[in-house]
């Protein structure tokens, strides 16, 4: 872990001595995270997937863990497919519970929706928010998906709940803007915006945040002169 935070290339030749003298698991692990500390994200996925598979066979109960690990590396990596695989067998196992079982029902949600189940996505998004409530990241994706299902009642409340926990949160604030939006809130929106924009106004978050209240800029110039 010391060689992964200050040299990655040398915590990689590190972890293949150390399977070759006879490591099974744990270099196999360590080299993945080591790729991953590089954004070598492939090569991370790879390197879990063994670890993980090897853990399962020698019945040492790190598996489910390192699953996740490869779900996260299958995410960073754009490969939503995979990572729900991963996922699914982190969860499996049934050996992952109440903090643990959240965040990784949250990331198996997170696969989904990329990988087009918004249905099954759904399920997990409740699960993790009954599993860790106070995750904000939780509350923002369920309101997310309630907002692309149309169910704008549910999206409020949900993105109520992020603000609680997240206020100075630009993709939170951008959310809370985008559901004022379609409720037909535009001073909340408005509002939302602009927190949006001057919390990370050099992210992509904020620049979209920028460029939805470009409207009421448009609007503005519009109106006519008052007498």
């Amino acid at each position: 872990m010391t060689l992964i935070n200050s040299d990655p290339e040398a915590a990689i030749a590190f972890a293949g001595r150390w399977r070759v003298e006879g490591g099974n698991v744990l270099p196999r692990q360590c080299l993945g995270m080591a790729y991953a500390a590089q954004e070598k994200w492939a090569s991370a996925m790879t390197a879990f997937e063994q670890a993980a598979n090897a853990s399962e066979a020698a019945k040492d109960g790190r598996a489910a863990g390192i699953w996740v690990q490869a779900g996260n590396a299958a995410l960073a990596a754009g490969d939503a497919v995979r990572a729900r695989g991963y996922l699914d067998a982190a969860l499996i196992l049934g050996t992952l519970t109440g903090a643990d079982a959240g965040l990784t029902h949250l990331d198996r949600a997170r696969a989904l929706v990329a990988a087009g189940d918004p249905v099954r996505a759904r399920t997990d998004l409740d699960m993790a928010i009954k599993l860790v409530p106070e995750d904000p990241l939780a509350w923002l994706l369920s309101a997310t998906l309630a907002r692309r299902a149309g169910d704008l009642d549910r999206a409020q409340k949900d993105i109520e709940e992020a603000v609680k926990r997240a206020p100075d949160d630009v993709s939170v604030a951008l959310e809370a803007g985008n559901i004022a939006a379609m409720l037909g809130h535009d001073a909340a929106a408005q509002t939302a915006w602009e927190a949006a924009a001057r919390l990370a106004p050099e992210s992509a978050q904020g620049r979209a945040a920028q460029r939805a209240l470009e409207q009421f800029e448009d609007q503005a110039a519009a109106a006519p002169p008052k007498r």
